[in-house]
């Protein structure tokens, strides 16, 4: 018998799942000690929880042996669900008749003392063979359909791909509130698993042609308020008092912004995005003070887009790379010339919470001390045309890739493929992405010491690139080459076999007066545009960013 207080085994499991003890499925009956045993482990491990489910419902336990690993259950389906009732090409009617013949698996937990490759598909796979079989003998219905959902913020889904699960869409982000449904910006990804693959023809109907990622659009109006808003958004003369700005330019100005981000409309899959991701880059381009996600969806939009401002941000699907790709040619028709230099640079803002992605004790270089703080890597090009920065990327220090920070690093969604990489790494990358578009011709890259201190980075840059790079002030050089030869024997011991300096002088370049090169005032320009950027950037209220949060901040903040 269970102990009352639910004792449980929590040492590790771990090895191959085919050298271990065989995984057995458990029905849970209800009321009994294997029930409280799996309520007691879902709503203490399961990142929702667990309150009761109603209707039909069935729990099941994984064992090795006599430890669970696993739980599962399975209960109603939703009444309503936009891209499964597509997938399946039902009626209403038909819906209503047929919907207890889908069934939803509505928990699955392994827990987290088990670390076994391939365990989760395993256990679904184990499910599913015989869920039809317990279902009919419970509630005496014989099930067609599986439907389950997955959080993209949280999970791949990879599990449930490994067990044959088909992807067929995403939610639209509502939630049952009352009698009606409520938008609350968590969308999730929906997944089935067909049981009857005949179930179609038991219905009477035929699957309809959908789109994966449909949404339906907000009305026109919702952009057009926006656009509206922007023309009167924080609007002070006295920012710029040379300009002698009237309101009819912040006007235009506003109505400029609109157009410049119209043009990576592309990058978004539906317009209810163009909306949030203009209110967010008019929020960093604003006079205030606050530039975390909360305060900008307040002063652009309104309370009740707080939270899909935040998902959108998190983990709405948009295309980095094509609005990176974007901007770059944006940028390239305006400042690309021949005489251009490439800069590439580090820059840190502090941070007072522990949490946010990449945060850690280092040097702080808006601080000039080690301090907690986030640091990234960014790459700028100028020219006699202008200057502007084409990419970025957070660095994130080593101690985050130790397999204590394991679980730290799932909390901020950090992509597992993502590895240690020194800056000077980071940005020999991001150079050698730049330099194979051909948009930004340059025979110069300039650097500081951070990079230009590290002889690997330099080597590999690319061919035909000549680099203006600063050292450490201690580094000893010669101005010109020293006359090195064999010392004269002395007529004792062995003979010198290794050559001398005999004339020249080593110096510290601390010791010598700096270049006047045009290229020093090239990098000033990144620096200059770096600072705006985390100006804009720097998320004063938010504690906690995400590595997707963090990344989609710093591309919006190159425009």
């Amino acid at each position: 018998m269970m102990r009352e207080d639910i004792a449980i085994d929590t040492m590790p499991i771990c090895g191959a799942i085919e050298a271990l003890p065989t995984v057995t499925l458990q029905v849970v009956g209800s009321g009994s000690n294997p029930e409280k045993l799996w309520d007691h482990l879902v709503r203490t491990h399961h990142y929702l929880g667990y309150q009761r489910l109603l209707g039909h419902r069935l729990k099941y336990l994984a064992f090795m042996e006599e430890r669970p690993v696993a739980a599962l259950s399975f209960s109603a389906p939703a009444l309503k669900l936009r891209v499964r009732d597509k997938y399946i090409g039902w009626s209403p009617e038909q819906r209503e008749k047929y919907l207890d013949r889908i069934v939803g698996n509505s928990r699955f937990l392994i827990f987290p003392w088990v670390k076994i490759k391939n365990l989760a598909s395993h256990v679904l796979g184990g499910a599913l063979a015989r869920i039809s079989r317990d279902w009919q003998e419970r509630f005496g219905k014989h099930l067609w359909l599986v439907e389950t959902f997955v959080d993209p913020a949280r999970f791949k889904g990879t599990s449930y791909r490994a067990a044959n699960w088909k992807f067929i869409g995403q939610t639209f982000g509502s939630g049952k509130a009352g009698k009606g449904y409520v938008y609350h910006g968590a969308i999730k990804e929906v997944y089935i698993y067909e049981l009857e693959q005949g179930f179609r023809e038991k219905i009477g109907c035929e699957k309809k042609t959908y789109r994966l990622f449909h949404r339906p659009s907000p009305s026109i109006k919702k952009v057009e308020a926006l656009h509206m808003i922007l023309r009167h958004a924080g609007w002070n003369p006295d920012i710029v008092p040379w300009m002698n700005l009237t309101e009819r330019d912040i006007e235009k100005i506003a109505e400029e912004l609109v157009q410049f981000h119209g043009q990576f409309q592309k990058c978004f899959g539906r317009k209810e995005q163009r909306r949030l991701g203009l209110a967010y880059i008019s929020g960093l381009l604003s006079n205030k003070e606050a530039k975390s996600i909360g305060p900008i969806a307040l002063e652009f939009l309104d309370e009740k887009s707080v939270r899909p401002l935040q998902q959108f941000m998190k983990s709405h699907r948009w295309d980095h790379e094509a609005m990176q790709r974007s901007h770059q040619a944006l940028l390239a028709d305006s400042i690309s010339s021949p005489d251009g230099m490439i800069t590439v640079d580090s820059s840190e803002f502090a941070k007072k919470g522990k949490e946010s992605v990449g945060v850690a004790r280092q040097y702080c270089g808006a601080l000039g001390k080690v301090d907690n703080c986030q640091s990234g890597v960014f790459v700028g090009y100028s020219s006699k045309k202008g200057y502007g920065l084409l990419s970025g990327r957070l660095y994130m220090p080593e101690s985050w890739f130790s397999k204590e920070q394991e679980e730290r690093r799932k909390f901020n969604l950090v992509p597992e493929e993502i590895v240690f990489q020194t800056k000077p790494e980071i940005a020999g990358d991001i150079i050698d992405k730049i330099d194979k578009t051909n948009l930004f011709p340059a025979k110069w890259i300039g650097c500081d010491a951070t990079f230009g201190s590290d002889w690997e980075f330099l080597e590999a840059l690319p061919e035909g690139k000549y680099y203006f790079a600063g050292i450490r002030s201690n580094v000893q050089v010669f101005l010109r080459k020293p006359a090195v030869a064999l010392p004269a024997y002395q007529g004792r011991g062995c003979r010198p076999s290794k050559k001398q300096i005999i004339k020249g002088k080593a110096q510290t370049v601390g010791e010598i007066a700096r270049s006047k090169r045009r290229s020093c005032g090239q990098r000033w320009f990144l620096l200059k545009g770096l600072k705006a950027l985390f100006w804009r950037t720097s998320p004063v209220s938010e504690s906690i960013r995400p590595a997707r949060d963090c990344h989609r901040s710093l591309l919006s903040g190159l425009f």
